[in-house]
C-alpha cells in the first residue's frame, strides 16, 4: 500500500512528529498488537488505547524490531527518534478507521457487506467460495467483525481484487455508523435475526435498526422476506428477499428431506442436492443462492456448486500430540491472511522453540502463483519456522530448494512416507484447503485418547478477565490463579493466555505447579501460595516467589536464600485477617518486623490476605471488618518497615462485590474460567468449559428390566438405553447419578443407575438420537454450578476433579 504522506494525514486528521518524512508512505503491513513477528520496517502500527493495554507503551519494542511509522494519540510517552516517523491524532481507533476509509476510497468494485445475528463467517465463507472462479476476492479473515478488525481487513483490498466481501458485528448502538464507511458496502446481506448477542441493546427493533445503518448506500439488501427487517432495510435500499414459506418471496424454497425446489420470481422451480439440512444451514444455504441469483447466476451452476459446500470450522484448536507435540488445528482453509493469523497464534501458544508448519497449496484470492509463494516464504521466513512440510503440486513448486523444506504430492504421499517418530517435542501448525483432508494429518499426531474431551474456549476466558479488569482502576494490577491444573482446565495453556494478555501475576498453589510452567517458557512472575520448606531451593532456582505465612517459616527461607548468595529476593506476607487458615495475626506483627528490620535477603513485594465470605451478603459486615483489619495491618508493615509493597485482599467475588477496595492488586480466581457466585455475576460471565463425550451403544430393554449396577434403575415399559465413555474415573461425582442428566441433541437424558468407573448410561426413550451423536456433561446449557448445587458440593469441585486421561483441547472463536 503506498499512501501520499500529506493526503493520508489530512485525511484522518494527523500531524508528523519526527523527520523522515517523504512523500509517500510504503507499508506492507498494518498491525495494532505489538507482539506480531510481522511488525518491521514495512509496517504501520497503531497505538489504540483499551481497558487493558495501552500501544503506546509498547513503542520502544517495536522501534527495536525496525517499525518506522506508528499512529500515536499519547504525545507524551514518545520523544523523537531518528527515523521514525509518528502521527499524532486524536484517537488512534478513530484513525486506524479513518486510514481504512481512505484507502477503501481508492478502489471501485462490487462489495458485499455481511451482517446479522449469527451465520456471517459461514455465509461469507461459503460467497468465497461460491462466486471465487468468476472473482478475485478479497475477504475478512476469520471472524474479523469487530471495530478493529473490519478495518484491519479492508486494508487487504490490492489492485488485483475485483469483488470485497466483508463481515461486520456490533455489539451496542453508534458501532455501525463508522464501519459502514470503512465497508461502504454496495450489496448487503442479512444472515439471521435472533435474540442472540442482544445485551447491548434495549429492543430486537432498536438491532435491527442499527444494524440496517451499514446498507444506507447499498444498492440492494439481500435477506429473509420478514416484516420487522423489510420495515428498516426497505428504507435505506431496494430488498431481494427469501423465504422457506412465502411464495411472494424473490427467492422461494421449498425444502424436502435433503433437498430444495427453488423458484426465482415465481417462475420455473429447479432442485438443489443440499449437503446440510439442519435448520441454520438450509438457511444460510438460501441466503447464498439468493445472492448468487441476485448476481444473475444459472439454476445449473447454483446446483452444482452447492452441492460442494463444506462445513466451516470457526476456530483454531490446540491438542496434545504424540512425542510431548503440541497440535495447532486449523486444517480446513489455506489463505494468505489466514496463515498470517494462524502464525501468529502458533507464536502465542507456543511450547519449544521447534515449530513446524505442514501446509497445502494456498488458495490464490486473486494473487498470480509466483506472488503468493514469494509472501508465503517472507512469512514463514519472518515467523523463523524450524521446518516446512509442503503438500501438494503448486507449493512444491516453489519451495523446492528452501532450507528445512519437505515437499509431498499430496496427503496420501506424506501419510505414506512419514512417520510419527518423526515428530517430537515441537510445535506443529496444521493447516491446509479443506480439498486436502488435513484432518487425517490431525488424527495421526494427535496423542489418542478416548472420545471425552474437555474444550477450553481462550476467547470466552479472555472476556471473563476483561469482564472483571472493567471493574479495576487502569493502575491496579492482576493476578490470576491456575493452580490445580488451572481449574481443571490445563495450567501450562492457560498461563500462556494470561502471559500473552499481561497479567501481572500467576499463582500456583505448590512449587511444582510453578516449576512446571517455567520449563514450558512461561516467564510472568509467579507466588506459590502454599510453599514446603524443602522445595525453597527449587524455588530460588526456578525464580518462583513464596507466600510467607509465619516467622518459623520466613526464617527457613531465609537460611536457604542465604546460602544461594539472593539478595533482595521477593517475597509476599499473608496476614490472617479473620480467615485462619494461613497469615500472620495481629500479635505476630512486631516478631516479624523484626526480622525482616534486619536482613537485605528479601524484599516484601506484597501484602496480601484472604476474604472468607465475599461471595455471602449477610457476612458483608464480617468482609468489611477483614478490609479494616488488612488495612490496619499492613500499614503498620509499611510504616515500620519503610516499604512500598502491593496490597491485595480481594478475591473473586471480591472484585464483583467490593471493588472499591481493590488496593493496588487483586486476585481472579474461578470467575476467568466463567463461574460467578451469584446469578447476576454470573449473567456476565461466558462459559469457558465444555466437556462432551458420545454416545457408545443404544439399546432397547423391556419392562422391568434393570440397568447397572445394584439394579437401582428398573425400566418402566419399552425403554431406550444409551451407554456413553465417561465416568467416575474422568471426574464425573456418583453422587450426581440419582438425580443428574446428560444433554443429548440439546434434550435432557436422564443418567439411569450408578454412575461406573468408566462409563454412565442414560435414558434416551424420548430423544431422536443414534450411536456417536454429541454428549453434553456440562457446558453452556448445563453450568456447574447446577451440578454442584444439586449434590450439595461447589462448582470448584467440580471443575478440578476431571482427570487428566480426559483430553483437553484449547480453541479461539
Amino acid at each position: 500500500m503506498k499512501f501520499n504522506t500529506d493526503a493520508f494525514c489530512s485525511f484522518i486528521g494527523a500531524d508528523i512528529i519526527g523527520n523522515s518524512k517523504s512523500e509517500y508512505v510504503d507499508i506492507s503491513n498494518i498491525s495494532v498488537d505489538s507482539r506480531s513477528l510481522q511488525n518491521d520496517q514495512h509496517t504501520l502500527f497503531f497505538a489504540l488505547k483499551g481497558g487493558n493495554h495501552d500501544g503506546h507503551d509498547y513503542i520502544e519494542e517495536l522501534v527495536n524490531k525496525g517499525v518506522r511509522y506508528i499512529v500515536i494519540s499519547d504525545q507524551t510517552k514518545v520523544c523523537p527518534i531518528e527515523g521514525v516517523l509518528f502521527f499524532k491524532v486524536n484517537n488512534t481507533l478513530a484513525a486506524l478507521q479513518g486510514a481504512a476509509i481512505f484507502h477503501r476510497d481508492r478502489f471501485d468494485f462490487p462489495v458485499i457487506g455481511i451482517t446479522g445475528s449469527k451465520g456471517k463467517t459461514v455465509v461469507k465463507e461459503w460467497l468465497n467460495y461460491l462466486l471465487s472462479e468468476e472473482y478475485k476476492i478479497i475477504k475478512s479473515p476469520k471472524s474479523y467483525n469487530s471495530q478493529t478488525g473490519v478495518p484491519l481487513s479492508v486494508f487487504g483490498i490490492e489492485e488485483k481484487h475485483n469483488l470485497g466481501i466483508f463481515e461486520v458485528g456490533i455489539s451496542t448502538v453508534g458501532e455501525m455508523e463508522r464501519l459502514t464507511k470503512v465497508v461502504k458496502p454496495t450489496i448487503g446481506v442479512f444472515t439471521a435475526l435472533t435474540e442472540e448477542h442482544g445485551e447491548g441493546f434495549r429492543s430486537l427493533e432498536e438491532k435491527v435498526s442499527e444494524k440496517a445503518k451499514l446498507f444506507q448506500d447499498a444498492e440492494v439488501v439481500i435477506c429473509e422476506q420478514n416484516e420487522l427487517l423489510l420495515q428498516y432495510f426497505s428504507s435505506v435500499a431496494s430488498v431481494y428477499t427469501w423465504s422457506l414459506i412465502d411464495k411472494s418471496a424473490n427467492v422461494y424454497g421449498q425444502l424436502h428431506s435433503s433437498s430444495l425446489t427453488v423458484s426465482i420470481d415465481q417462475g420455473d422451480s429447479y432442485s438443489v442436492e443440499l449437503p446440510f439440512t439442519d435448520d441454520s444451514s438450509v438457511r444460510n444455504i438460501m441466503t447464498c443462492i439468493s445472492t448468487m441469483s441476485y448476481l444473475g447466476y444459472d439454476s445449473e451452476k447454483i446446483a452444482q456448486r452447492i452441492q460442494g459446500l463444506y462445513p466451516v470450522e470457526l476456530r483454531m484448536q490446540v491438542k496434545n500430540g504424540v512425542n510431548n507435540c503440541t497440535i495447532i488445528d486449523d486444517a480446513y482453509n489455506a489463505d494468505y491472511q489466514s496463515l498470517s493469523i494462524a502464525l501468529d497464534f502458533l507464536d502465542k501458544h507456543k511450547v519449544s522453540a521447534s515449530k513446524t508448519v505442514i501446509l497445502s497449496d494456498m488458495f490464490k484470492s486473486g494473487y498470480e502463483e509466483e506472488e503468493i509463494y514469494g509472501q508465503l516464504k517472507e512469512l514463514l521466513s519472518t515467523h523463523q519456522i524450524t521446518r516446512v512440510i509442503g503438500i501438494g503440486e503448486h507449493i512444491s513448486k516453489y519451495l523446492i530448494g528452501t532450507t528445512n523444506t519437505y515437499l509431498y504430492r499430496d496427503t496420501e504421499e506424506f501419510l505414506q512416507k512419514v512417520s510419527v517418530e518423526d515428530f517430537s517435542d515441537e510445535n506443529i501448525l496444521v493447516k491446509g484447503a479443506r480439498g486436502f483432508r488435513f484432518d487425517r494429518i490431525v488424527t495421526m499426531l494427535e496423542k489418542k485418547t478416548h472420545e471425552t474431551v474437555l474444550e477450553v474456549n481462550l476467547t470466552a476466558m479472555c472476556h471473563n478477565l476483561n469482564f472483571y479488569r472493567s471493574k479495576l482502576k487502569p493502575e491496579t494490577k492482576v493476578m490470576v490463579m491456575v493452580k490445580a491444573f488451572g481449574y481443571g482446565n490445563g495450567s501450562y495453556e492457560v498461563a500462556k493466555l494470561l502471559a500473552h494478555e499481561k497479567v501481572d501475576y500467576l499463582g500456583v498453589a505448590f512449587a511444582d505447579e510453578g516449576i512446571e510452567l517455567r520449563k514450558a517458557g512461561v516467564n510472568t512472575k509467579i507466588i506459590v501460595m502454599n510453599p514446603e520448606i524443602n522445595a525453597f531451593s527449587a524455588m530460588i532456582a526456578y525464580d518462583l516467589e513464596p507466600e510467607v505465612y509465619s516467622v518459623r517459616e520466613l526464617n527457613a527461607f531465609l537460611k536457604v536464600a542465604r546460602e544461594r548468595n539472593c539478595y533482595e529476593y521477593p517475597i509476599h506476607i499473608k496476614l490472617d485477617t479473620g480467615m485462619h487458615r494461613h497469615g500472620f495475626l495481629t500479635e505476630d506483627l512486631d516478631e516479624l518486623i523484626e526480622v525482616l528490620r534486619h536482613t537485605n535477603v528479601v524484599e516484601v513485594k506484597s501484602i496480601f490476605s484472604h476474604l472468607s465470605s465475599s461471595d455471602m451478603p449477610e457476612y458483608t459486615d464480617f468482609t468489611l471488618g477483614q478490609i479494616e483489619m488488612f488495612t490496619h495491618n499492613s500499614d503498620k508493615l509499611i510504616q515500620e518497615l519503610g516499604i512500598n509493597p502491593i496490597r491485595h485482599i480481594l478475591n473473586t467475588s471480591g472484585i464483583f462485590n467490593f471493588s472499591e477496595h481493590q488496593f493496588d492488586m487483586v486476585r481472579l480466581g474461578i470467575g476467568l474460567y466463567g463461574v460467578g457466585n451469584d446469578r447476576e455475576e454470573m449473567q456476565q460471565l461466558a462459559n469457558v468449559s465444555t466437556l462432551k463425550t458420545r454416545i457408545m451403544q443404544i439399546k432397547e430393554i423391556k419392562d422391568k428390566d434393570s440397568v447397572g449396577y445394584g439394579r437401582r434403575f428398573r425400566a418402566e415399559g419399552k425403554t431406550r438405553i444409551a451407554t456413553v465413555p465417561i465416568g467416575y474415573a474422568d471426574g464425573v461425582h456418583r453422587s450426581w447419578g440419582p438425580v443428574g442428566y446428560v444433554l443429548v441433541n440439546g434434550q435432557k437424558a436422564e443418567i439411569t443407575g450408578s454412575i461406573c468407573m468408566d462409563m454412565l448410561m442414560i435414558n434416551v426413550t424420548e430423544i431422536k438420537c443414534q450411536e456417536n451423536d454429541e454428549v453434553i456433561i456440562f457446558g453452556k446449557d448445563l453450568p456447574v454450578t447446577i451440578i454442584a448445587d444439586k449434590i450439595k458440593t461447589i462448582p470448584y469441585e467440580i471443575l478440578t476433579s476431571i482427570a487428566l486421561r480426559v483430553k483437553r483441547i484449547f480453541f479461539i472463536e
